[in-house]
């Protein structure tokens, strides 16, 4: 059983990591497209299914471990919920915005830019924050 949770703890730390750096690549990829409609189409087809297939893994092996130790909510693990809530949240907040945007109007685009920009760098951080919080302990 201790070797299952163990797994289970590496799991959930790679599943931190690669949400890094999906968070990261959505990052890159924004400042670097100048299209919209590029920038829509690999959003759709690649970085949304990408981020939220991750943070799905991330919140499964939370559960999964929540349930082996028998719903024992502790600080870090109330954190971690409320961290997952509000980064679904910006998530949602990013992408709806996203698919608002009029692809005729030029200047759409770079009025979209500075919110997703502050978006994805608070989820960097809060991310960020948490995974070296649950790495060092």
């Amino acid at each position: 059983m201790n070797e299952m949770y163990n797994m289970g703890l590496n799991l959930h730390s790679i599943g931190a990591g690669a949400i890094l750096a999906i968070i990261f690549l959505n990052l890159f990829i924004l400042i670097s497209y100048n299209d919209l409609k590029k920038y829509k189409r690999i959003s759709s087809i690649f970085l949304q299914p990408l981020t939220f297939t991750t943070l799905g893994l991330v919140i499964f092996t939370g559960i999964i471990m929540m349930a082996a130790k028998h719903l024992d909510f502790t600080f870090a693990n109330i954190v971690m919920i409320i961290i997952s809530i509000i980064y679904i949240a910006l998530e949602v907040k990013r992408v709806k915005s996203l698919r608002y945007l009029s692809t005729t109007k030029d200047h759409a685009f770079n009025a979209y830019k500075p919110l997703a920009r502050t978006i994805l760098q608070i989820e960097f951080i809060m991310v960020l924050l948490i995974a070296i919080w649950m790495w060092v302990l």
